[in-house]
């Protein structure tokens, strides 16, 4: 259990028999009347996010989340193949239990699995990954790194936006949480 007034950024909570992420929390204490926890939460399980109120001091259960570093191995059919680091054991997800993120996934990448129970909640990639652009408009004398800007599809088959100047075969890092171009890679 977990009291209203330790909430933070973060914290898993369950309500309903649904895991919640604390997104916003504030703590209010009105002039009249007793204080209060206004949160805003997010499922874990589908990304909806309600507003809910609780009484200061009021305990709620808190989800036991367990993580495991996995290694994508392969994908068979519309399953992808995930080995326990430390057991060798697979574990075979969907592209919809993964979500938009499986357009990241390359082969011997390590990620985390988030589990509640057995139910396997998301897979937390790395924040940035190093891909080669395998598709993309030549580039041309006179691109500049200040210049504009252009699609690149990269061997996973993501689209990102990169600078005029990258080229087909170079390796690029991608921020994976806003799908963003970093920089080149040798």
């Amino acid at each position: 259990m977990i009291s209203s007034n330790d909430f933070r950024t973060g914290v898993t909570i369950e309500l309903d028999g649904v895991v919640w992420r604390v997104v916003e929390f504030l703590h209010v204490k009105p002039g009249k009347g007793s204080a209060f926890v206004r949160t805003k939460l997010k499922n874990v399980q589908n990304g909806s996010v309600i507003e809910r109120t609780f009484r200061a001091a009021e305990s709620v259960p808190q989800a036991t989340l367990e993580k495991n570093t996995m290694q994508y191995t392969y994908r068979e059919g519309e399953q992808l193949v995930f080995m326990d680091m430390g057991t060798y054991e697979e574990t075979r997800l969907s592209e919809q239990q993964i979500g938009d993120r499986v357009k990241y996934l390359k082969e011997g990448m390590e990620v985390n699995v988030v589990r509640w129970g057995e139910q396997v909640l998301e897979v937390e990639l790395p924040n940035s990954v190093v891909l080669e652009v395998t598709q993309t408009d030549p580039g041309i004398k006179g691109d500049t790194a200040t210049g504009g800007t252009k699609p690149a599809t990269v061997e996973t088959g993501a689209e990102v936006m990169v600078p005029l100047f990258i080229t087909i075969g170079e390796r690029i890092k991608i921020d994976t949480r806003n799908d963003s171009y970093l920089g080149r890679e040798s």
